[in-house]
């Protein structure tokens, strides 16, 4: 998953070296959370979170059922 989330941030930002995700496993759920170069952080949202939105549906759907439930924070 973290590389995953890792792979589509790149492929949205200007700065692809300054992407980092780091996973915090916590005892009902697993929370990753992207960090961005700041001038990146609008392309990463995008308008009103639509890309936000879809990255964490993207993880949530390759997720499986049966694991914890799975978070994207964007910070």
């Amino acid at each position: 998953m973290l590389e995953l989330i890792t792979y589509t941030a790149k492929a949205l930002v200007d700065h692809p070296d300054q992407v980092e995700v780091i996973e915090k496993v916590q005892p009902d759920s697993i929370v990753y959370e992207l960090h961005v170069a700041q001038e990146d952080m609008g392309k990463v949202i995008g308008r009103q979170g639509r890309i936000a939105k879809a990255i964490r549906t993207i993880v949530k759907a390759a997720t499986p059922r049966d694991e914890k439930p799975v978070f994207v924070e964007i910070i």
